[in-house]
C-alpha cells in the first residue's frame, strides 16, 4: 500500500515554474507514514496523463494528482480521470452555485468556461477548495484505488490538503503510524567521511539514518515510524545523541537551526559581540547574521571594504602590505579582523578577503582562494587559507566564504569559553 504523485502541467516540464507541490505532497505522506515511492510529471495531454495513470494503479493505492483542474481547454485532469476509468461526467449543482457564488463575491459574473470546473465523475465527492475556483476530487473508482485531485496553485492545493484530505485519509485509517525525524546538521565534513563514522547507523531499519549534502553542509537525517511523537522520539534521540558525540565539533544543529542562529545562542549565552569585515563576500555575511531576529544584541555592524582604500581608511590596513602581499591574503586578512574589532568596539572581529572570480585568478592565486581572519577576545588572531574551487559559480564561492566565517566564530566560541 503506498501513494504516488502525479503532477500535470507543461509549464512543470519547461521549467517555467518550480515544483514545489511535489516537494509538500512527499513531506506530508512521510509525516502520515504513508509509503511514497514514485512521482510522474505530466504535460497537459489527455493520452499521456492515461499512460501515466495506467503505470501508477499497477504500484500505488493513492494517486495524488495536482494541477489541470482549471477552466481552460488545456486543464484536462478531470476529464483524463474519468475517461481512463469509463466513467461520465455529472455536473455538481453544489460545486457549480459555489463558483458562481465566488464570482460575485467579487462583482463579476462566472464566464461559461468556468462552468466545467463543476464536472465530476459519477460516484466521486468533491474536495471543497476555500480560496479558488478549483475544487479538487476524492473518488474510489476501485477497492483498491482512492484518487485525490487538487489545483496545482500551491496556496489553495495546500488548504485543501490540510483542511480535508488529511481528516479524510485519517479517517480510511492511514496515518496510525506516522513517521517522525530529526535533521542533525554538521559543518565541515564531507558527506562520504561522515557516513563512514556512522556506517554501523545507515543499516538501522527503525529508526532509519539518511546522509544528504547541501551548500558546505551535510545532513543526517533520523526517522522513526511510531503510533506517537513520545514513541519516535524515544528511538530518535539515542541515535542522535551517538551520532552527535561521533560528530564532535562537526555538529553545530538540528532542525531548524542555522549557523547564524547557533552562533547568536552562544555569543548571547557569553555576553559578546562581533563586527564584519567584508571584501569579496559585500556583506553577505553580515546579512546571514543579521536573518537572526534580535541580532543586534551581539552584531555591531560591519565594513564592506571592497576597495583597498577603505581597507586603509576604515580598517587600518596597511598599505605597504596591500603591495606587497595583496588583498588577497593572510597578512591583510589578519589586520582587517583586528581593524573591524577595534574600530566598531567588538569582544570578536571576523574578515573576508578573496577572489569570487570568474576574473582576477592567478597562477599562485586562483579563483576560490578566500583568507578568513578571526580576532578574539583575548587579543588573539587566527587565519585559515581557503580554496573552494576555480571552477565554482561566483555566488557559491560567496556564500560558501561567509558560511565558513560564520562556522569558525562557533568553533572558535565553544573551543575558546
Amino acid at each position: 500500500m503506498s501513494a504516488e504523485i502525479i503532477c500535470v502541467g507543461t509549464e512543470l516540464l519547461l521549467g517555467d515554474i518550480l515544483n514545489t507541490n511535489a516537494r509538500f505532497l512527499a513531506l506530508e505522506l512521510a509525516r502520515l507514514g504513508i509509503p511514497h515511492y514514485y512521482q510522474t510529471v505530466v504535460g497537459d495531454n489527455i493520452d499521456r496523463l492515461q499512460k501515466a495513470i495506467a503505470v501508477a494503479i499497477d504500484r500505488a493505492s493513492i494517486l495524488i494528482f495536482t494541477g489541470g483542474l482549471g477552466p481552460t481547454p488545456d486543464d484536462l485532469t478531470t476529464e483524463a480521470i474519468a475517461d481512463f476509468f469509463q466513467t461520465p461526467l455529472r455536473e455538481d449543482p453544489e460545486i457549480l452555485a459555489e463558483i458562481e457564488a465566488k464570482f460575485a463575491g467579487v462583482g463579476r459574473v462566472m464566464t461559461p468556461s468556468n462552468r466545467k470546473q463543476a464536472l465530476i465523475p459519477v460516484g466521486a465527492e468533491f474536495l471543497p477548495n476555500p480560496s479558488g475556483t478549483a475544487p479538487g476530487l476524492i473518488w474510489k473508482p476501485r477497492s483498491n484505488l482512492t484518487l485525490l485531485t487538487f489545483p496545482g496553485v500551491p496556496s489553495e492545493m495546500k488548504r485543501m490538503w490540510e483542511e480535508t484530505a488529511v481528516p479524510y485519509l485519517e479517517s480510511q485509517g492511514w496515518g496510525k503510524e506516522r513517521i517522525y525525524s530529526r535533521s542533525l546538521k554538521f559543518r565541515g565534513i564531507g558527506e562520504s567521511a561522515l557516513a563512514e563514522k556512522v556506517s554501523h547507523l545507515l543499516e538501522l531499519s527503525n529508526p532509519t539514518v539518511a546522509p544528504y549534502a547541501g551548500m558546505g553542509e551535510v545532513r543526517l537525517r533520523v526517522s522513526a515510524r511510531a503510533a506517537s511523537e513520545t514513541e519516535a522520539l524515544a528511538l530518535i534521540d539515542p541515535v542522535a545523541a551517538e551520532i552527535q558525540s561521533i560528530a564532535g565539533l562537526d555538529y553545530f544543529g538540528a532542525d531548524d537551526d542555522t549557523l547564524a542562529s547557533i552562533v547568536g545562542q552562544l555569543l548571547r549565552e557569553r555576553g559578546q559581540t562581533v563586527s564584519v569585515a567584508e571584501s569579496c563576500t559585500g556583506g553577505g555575511l553580515g546579512e546571514i547574521i543579521t536573518e537572526i531576529a534580535g541580532s543586534s544584541e551581539y552584531f555591531f555592524g560591519g565594513v564592506i571594504s571592497y576597495d583597498n582604500r577603505v581597507k586603509i581608511a576604515l580598517l587600518d590596513v596597511s598599505e605597504a602590505d596591500l603591495q606587497t602581499f595583496g588583498a588577497v591574503s593572510e597578512t591583510v586578512a589578519r589586520q582587517m579582523a583586528i581593524g573591524v574589532k577595534q574600530r566598531l568596539g567588538t569582544d570578536w572581529g571576523v574578515s573576508i578577503t578573496g577572489i569570487a572570480g570568474p576574473g582576477g585568478g592567478s597562477e599562485t592565486k586562483p579563483v576560490g582562494l578566500v583568507y578568513i581572519g578571526l580576532a578574539d577576545p583575548a587579543g588573539g588572531v587566527e587565519v585559515w587559507e581557503n580554496r573552494f574551487g576555480e571552477r565554482r559559480d561566483r555566488s557559491i564561492i560567496r556564500q560558501l566564504s561567509a558560511f565558513t566565517a560564520l562556522d569558525r566564530i562557533r568553533r572558535q566560541l565553544l573551543t575558546m569559553f
